[in-house]
């Protein structure tokens, strides 16, 4: 029996099926970048659907002669614990049947015994347990494991890595993130996919060239997804409902949020509760209050423990304050201290990811705690 329930909108988590939006062309690209073995780093702001555009590629691709690994490597703290996650989500996903995994973490990890866990009904799904540490395996040889498979099943891997900043985190990250290029970039059956959620730290990993992932992969940049193509699906979507929703309050909905997806999503969602048949402003209005009222716990936590220079800066941003931040009457109409305090103040908010460079000046990355600070 399917239980599955038949969702309008979904925001906060990875999309799938109907609830994917456009990104043809993106998705297109890179299922012909996974085919033809090349690596690919994608990089973007929060909130663009990095995570969605992969899994989405991941259901498309020639099965036939590409097997796609996924792990989320957000909670790794440590080298190892990344070779742990790395090695069960590559024993797990090429094998698919719990009797194959273990089958096959006997023939590449014979030091090992793995543990099994299940989880609970009606998922019926299982997680492998490997724990690796030093003195069984090598992070050589580990890193090293993808190419075996790969040989052994007969096909392309793809090994595709979220939240792939957090090596950036790691002690003696340098030595890390060497060791990993170094194997990765002599495999031949085997491609990457890096990405994550802090573009800053994205960037830097990639784009550096003191960095040693310097041009590891052709970058993709992802840009938010145009009005003209939420249109359409947003409309369908009140459709579906019997509820009528015209362009213009569509295309309110992604100013408000800056095209990025998962608002988008959100604030449509909640528009669409306040809506008995026909969406006016009222509706607009109402679903833009609900979305302040769940993210304000949130945003007053995050801008909690900022410095009184710190918010006069993001509050000069608001007024429209872009650039030309070391100027007298900027510097004193913000109360922003002196002129050696803008390199600072710059550089923690975007480690903190508050703001974000764009080519024409500083910008808050969040739309929405943008909107929230305007009403405080």
């Amino acid at each position: 029996m399917d239980n599955k329930i038949n969702k309008s909108f979904v925001y906060g988590v990875s999309v799938s099926g109907n609830n994917f939006t456009d990104r043809v062309k993106e998705a297109q690209r890179l299922k012909m970048n996974f085919e033809n073995g090349l690596n690919v780093v994608l990089i973007s702001p929060r909130r663009m659907g990095k995570t969605s555009l992969v899994h989405r590629v991941q259901e498309i691709v020639d099965k036939k002669i590409i097997q796609t690994v996924y792990v989320d490597i957000y909670d790794c703290r440590t080298e190892y614990d990344f070779y742990n996650k790395f090695a069960a989500a590559l024993m797990k996903q090429t094998s698919g049947k719990m009797e194959k995994a273990l089958e096959n973490v006997k023939k590449f990890l014979v030091r090992l015994t793995p543990k099994i866990s299940f989880m609970p009904e009606p998922a019926s799904d299982y997680s492998i347990s490997l724990g690796i540490t030093p003195k069984e395996y090598s992070p050589e040889e580990i890193l090293a494991l993808p190419e075996l498979v790969a040989k052994r099943i007969g096909k392309h891997i793809v090994v595709c890595i979220d939240e792939f900043q957090q090596i950036g985190e790691w002690s003696d990250s340098l030595t890390v993130q060497k060791r990993l290029r170094g194997v990765w970039q002599h495999q031949q059956n085997v491609s990457y996919c890096l990405f994550g959620s802090k573009q800053h730290m994205m960037t830097n990993l990639f784009q550096n060239k003191r960095m040693p992932f310097y041009q590891f992969g052709e970058p993709n940049y992802l840009q938010p997804i145009p009005t003209e193509d939420w249109i359409p699906f947003i409309k369908t979507k009140f459709k579906e409902k019997g509820l009528i929703i015209n362009d213009e309050h569509v295309a309110r909905i992604c100013e408000i949020v800056q095209n990025q997806s998962s608002y988008v999503q959100q604030l449509a969602w909640n528009v669409m509760l306040n809506t008995k048949d026909v969406v006016s402003d009222k509706e607009i209005e109402l679903g833009i209050s609900d979305l302040l009222a769940q993210c304000t716990p949130l945003f007053m936590e995050q801008t909690g423990a900022l410095t009184t220079y710190q918010l006069n800066f993001m509050r000069a941003i608001i007024d429209g304050q872009h650039n030309q931040w070391t100027s007298k009457e900027v510097l004193e109409k913000y109360n922003l201290g002196t002129k050696s305090n803008i390199d600072k103040l710059q550089k923690t908010l975007i480690d903190k990811d508050f703001v974000e460079k764009r080519a024409d000046g500083i910008y808050l990355a969040d739309p929405v705690l943008q909107l929230w600070l305007q009403k405080q």
